[in-house]
């Protein structure tokens, strides 16, 4: 089989058994995953668990100390030049040519590509910067900068592109600005492969995420049925003064009262069933629903370090 372009129909990323040692510490523990062409993946996990080192050995910047890989069907070591070019990186410390433009920075970086000038100003409209195009690279936003640091990434029109905490230090606006463009970019059919802490953030925009810990996979799914296979109470919250815990309690469908500052917080399984019986007693505007998210998922799976 092959893809509309004439490639074989290989996946994105295959990773097979890899594992990698820094002295003491296993860094990565025989790590198995498929990113799928196309597919917007999300890597998850706190500070340590193998994250930086798994997607520096895919880019080809490491090697493993067993297991194989490989990258749009290529292996990306020993270094892989080729491969590079089909690979668009955006790290957290991205280098700007800090007093040029920034159409100048990407004229530059189109340069060392070879590609023609129009490049530059083909990537600045493809992250909705073009309107910034003659300001100073050191004049623009935080949340511009990061927009420039994905054209940069993106100017060569890579099929795989890494993305590394692309929203970090963004203010909200600035972020959700930011999701609409890599929403764009999953919709030009581009693969990505993308780090980040923000747990709505992967749940709004990932097709899968796999959740890694001390080096090794916890799980690898959908968000959707990673909050599924949780199988959280929703958590219906009422004005403390409202109601009793102890009348909450008699209620139905009810599992858990708690009490938290000025709010009743009450767990179900049967939140339907619940909310009904409520209706009763409270004025229903004054119920906050809270349901699972994927950061509950995640937070049971790293605290448990338990594979599902």
């Amino acid at each position: 089989m092959s893809t509309g372009d004439g490639r074989p129909d290989t996946a994105a990323v295959a990773l097979d058994g890899v594992r990698k040692r820094y002295g003491d510490v296993q860094a990565l523990d025989g790590v198995s995953l498929t990113v799928e062409r196309g597919e917007f993946f999300g890597i998850l996990g706190p500070n340590g668990a193998g994250k930086t080192t798994l997607v520096e050995i895919v880019e080809g910047l490491r090697t493993p100390d067993a297991g194989t890989v490989a990258v749009l069907g290529e292996s990306p070591w020993p270094r892989n030049t080729a491969l590079l070019r089909r690979l668009g990186i955006q790290t957290q410390s991205s280098a700007f040519f800090t007093r040029l433009t920034a159409a100048e920075h990407l004229r530059t970086v189109a340069a060392l590509y070879r590609l023609d000038v129009a490049a530059a100003g083909r990537a600045l409209d493809l992250v909705d910067l073009g309107d910034q195009a003659g300001r100073r690279v050191d004049q623009l936003s935080g949340g511009q900068r990061q927009r420039l640091a994905l054209a940069t990434a993106l100017i060569h029109e890579p099929e795989l592109i890494f993305l590394d905490e692309p929203t970090a230090a963004l203010d909200p606006a600035a972020r959700r600005s930011l999701w609409e463009v890599l929403r764009a970019l999953k919709g030009d059919g581009r693969t990505i492969v993308y780090t980040t802490h923000h747990l709505d953030e992967a749940e709004a925009l990932c097709d899968r995420v796999a959740i890694l810990a001390r080096g090794a996979v916890l799980a690898v799914d959908t968000p959707r049925h990673l909050i599924k296979s949780l199988a959280a109470p929703t958590r219906l919250r009422v004005p403390a003064y409202r109601l009793a815990a102890e009348d909450a309690l008699r209620l139905a469908g009810v599992d858990q009262v708690t009490v938290e500052g000025a709010e009743l917080v009450i767990s179900t399984r049967s939140a339907n069933q619940v909310l009904l019986a409520l209706a009763d007693l409270v004025d229903l505007e004054e119920i906050t629903t809270r349901t699972a998210t994927l950061e509950d998922a995640y937070l049971e799976l790293t605290a448990s370090g338990t594979r599902s």
